[in-house]
């Protein structure tokens, strides 16, 4: 019986998040300086709208600036205990924005019911004119970081941040508009309630795939049997078993799996023919294949 092993790299240019750290820098920036301005307005005036927006643009702040960090992070080498270095950072980052974005829905909802029953005085101007800035602002953000949002996850979460704003600072003109327009400061209530629940359906989302990522489940857009039919289909090739494949990171797909061959190709040209069918059909840049000329007992013992 003989046996291989090797691994793909194929020059991998680098995972999707970093790509796009100047995105994440430049909306952190506009989010940060119009947070404490909004927060100040919100509190002026007594709306909960705006309290709530700020609360969530507080929630960007942290989000945009975990998320910044976690590019940083995941750009130092494989070291020590983290052999796959420390591309995973990006998806806590993501994870973080999930959390932050879930506790400020959860607290307008709270605040909401407190409110119940009572007439609180809403300064209808400050909310207006805040509410407007804080549309432009975000706007520039969510254009900012559409670019990125479909390479990275760690940027999507930042996206889904800002648009989630962009929907709150709409959410504050109309309630802006209403309480002048039936004098009833009840409509702040009712919008602080539905960017809450909007706030609070896009953090779902966003962790599903988060936990797609961590639970290691395969990339939706890749079809295992596809691979499987491909790889078994190069020159070589007699059998495929032990197939798996991930996400390490947004960007980067790895794959592991034992390759039985028929003897009438060499080994290293069955690995290298492997190695570049699934870099160029699948976008796996890492690979990790076995080679086995014979069948083997231990690889069918294995229950998982």
């Amino acid at each position: 019986m003989g046996m291989g092993h090797d691994h793909g790299h194929s020059g991998h240019a680098g995972h999707a998040g970093g790509k796009h750290r100047w995105r994440l820098a430049a909306a952190f920036g506009l989010v940060a300086a119009f947070f404490g301005i909004e927060l100040a307005a919100g509190l002026a005036s007594g709306s909960l709208a705006l309290i709530s927006d700020a609360g969530h643009m507080a929630a960007d702040v942290v989000a945009l600036g975990a998320a910044l960090l976690a590019t940083r992070i995941a750009t130092r080498p494989a070291a020590g205990h983290r052999s796959y270095g420390s591309y995973r950072a990006e998806v806590f980052a993501s994870g973080l924005t999930v959390l932050i974005m879930l506790g400020v829905a959860v607290y307008v909802v709270i605040e909401a019911i407190g409110r119940i029953g009572e007439q609180p005085q809403v300064q209808t101007t400050a909310m207006l004119v805040v509410g407007g800035i804080g549309l432009l602002v975000n706007i520039a953000c969510v254009l900012l970081l559409r670019g990125g949002s479909e390479e990275s996850l760690n940027v999507k979460g930042a996206y889904y941040e800002v648009v989630a704003d962009a929907a709150g600072s709409v959410g504050v003109l109309l309630a802006g508009l209403l309480v002048t327009w039936t004098a009833n400061p009840v409509w702040d209530t009712v919008v602080a309630v539905a960017i809450g629940v909007f706030v609070a359906v896009r953090a779902l989302v966003l962790g599903n795939q988060v936990l797609h990522v961590l639970g290691q489940h395969a990339p939706k857009d890749l079809d295992l049997a596809t691979i499987e039919r491909d790889l078994e289909g190069l020159p070589g090739v007699a059998e495929i078993h032990d197939l798996h494949v991930w996400t390490l990171t947004s960007g980067m797909n790895v794959a592991t799996a034992h390759l039985l061959v028929d003897g009438e190709r060499p080994a290293q040209q069955v690995l290298t023919d492997a190695q570049a069918m699934l870099q160029s059909r699948h976008a796996i840049e890492h690979a990790t294949l076995q080679i086995e000329t014979d069948r083997t007992e231990q690889c069918h013992e294995v229950t998982w």
